[in-house]
């Protein structure tokens, strides 16, 4: 298949911006953000004082008459999937819009797992699975991935992750990374994060533009729903109007945070306003601090 030249422009471009920020970022810390998080069961091994009690093995414990504790492995190859929302209501936002941010966030996560060789694959959806980019290795199966992403353009306007959830529990087949990027303006997701949160490490990284949070005073202005066509006329130049709005907004995200949060899922808030490196650093810092250590043998 034939690549536009200003498309090859706009990835090379992508990949220059984000350059500074998967080095200096994600030099050395990707893989240990997540590494030991994979695990496949190894033996069953006599306890020793200093072993974690929550890998006694109950079961072989009751039968030898002695406690037990299961030993793991930690999976060699990491798998990364990049799930990003096209639907309608992200093609919108300034100073650049929620895809567009969203798609450099997958170019910074795809060029960092292809430094560290690990398979990093990628879901596009809108209110069904429109692409999929099979996980692979390589910083040329990366530039490929953002490729497609930037390329890609819904014609649909809205927004179903419960399909892409399923899709992705799908096409898993061990545990892996599963790294979700919307602003989660859809019903009813939750069970479905909460599922693929047993078997995955699930981060969701909510895109959001300030505006629709805090709209400015502006007067009498139509809005348009951006999946739904749905027309009002609102009155920002009301103070009462505007705080209204705020509180709506303001526990709108509240309760997506609690969502997410009960879920399972790590959640990272980024808005297309601030710089999204410094918040990633943050939470991938906070992360390395957080993992359990296992005693070395």
């Amino acid at each position: 298949m034939s690549v536009p030249p200003e498309l090859l422009k706009q990835v090379k471009g992508i990949a220059l911006r984000t350059r500074g920020v998967v080095d200096s970022l994600f030099s050395g810390e990707f893989r240990s953000v997540f590494k030991g998080q994979g695990v496949e069961f190894s033996e069953v091994r006599a306890y020793e004082v200093g072993d974690d009690f929550r890998s006694i093995d109950w079961n072989v414990s009751a039968r030898l008459g002695a406690p037990y504790v299961k030993t793991f492995t930690e999976e060699r190859e990491l798998t990364v999937l990049l799930i990003v929302d096209q639907s309608a209501s992200t093609r919108v936002g300034t100073p650049i819009t929620k895809a567009a941010r969203s798609v450099e966030i997958a170019a910074v996560l795809a060029l960092a797992g292809a430094q560290e060789q690990d398979r990093v694959g990628a879901i596009l959806f809108s209110d069904r699975v429109e692409h999929v980019v099979p996980p692979a290795k390589g910083r040329r199966h990366a530039l490929r991935l953002i490729r497609d992403v930037l390329a890609f353009a819904s014609q649909r306007r809205g927004t179903n992750i419960v399909k892409a959830i399923h899709y992705a529990s799908n096409v898993l087949g061990h545990r892996s990374v599963v790294v979700i990027l919307s602003d989660f303006l859809a019903e009813g997701w939750e069970k479905a994060l909460r599922e693929l949160a047993v078997r995955h490490q699930v981060i969701a990284i909510t895109v959001d533009d300030p505006r629709e949070d805090h709209p400015p005073a502006g007067g009498w202005i139509d809005m348009v729903d951006a999946e739904s066509g749905r027309r009002i006329t609102v009155d920002t130049g009301s103070a009462a109007a505007r705080r209204r709005w705020e509180a709506a907004a303001a526990a709108r995200r509240a309760r997506r945070a609690e969502l997410l949060k009960g879920s399972g899922a790590e959640h990272i808030a980024i808005d297309v306003t601030t710089d999204y490196g410094l918040v990633l650093r943050r939470a991938f810092a906070r992360r390395q601090r957080q993992r359990p250590t296992r005693k070395a043998r």
